[in-house]
């Protein structure tokens, strides 16, 4: 078992709930999160306080899942991600588990 984690912009949320559910994953959790895109420091900026709006509106996905429904969803990802016409695709990691109840 693998802990599987996917952000994207907001938009894309129905498509990874639909691909987590192509790649036979049905149990998962999501979280609304902000993402910034930024090379120097949010906290740097003088504009920080000024009301402007930094960041974009994310979500996290994440998932304990077996190999074989991981690798299926990242193929899936990849193919999504290359018909994309913006420059924010969706990102995906794998963290192994040691151990879980």
């Amino acid at each position: 078992m693998k802990l599987v984690i996917v952000t994207s912009v907001g938009v894309f949320q129905k498509d990874i709930l639909r691909l987590f559910k192509e790649a036979n994953i049905e149990n998962l959790s999501s979280s609304d999160i902000e993402g910034f895109k930024n090379k120097n420091s949010v906290l740097m900026e003088p504009q920080w306080f000024s009301g402007e709006k930094l960041s974009n509106e994310s979500h996290l996905f994440f998932s304990f899942t077996e190999d074989k429904n991981i690798d299926t969803l990242f193929e899936l990802i990849k193919a999504y991600n290359s018909k994309l016409k913006m420059n924010s695709p969706i990102r995906a990691i794998v963290v192994p588990v040691e151990r879980y109840i």
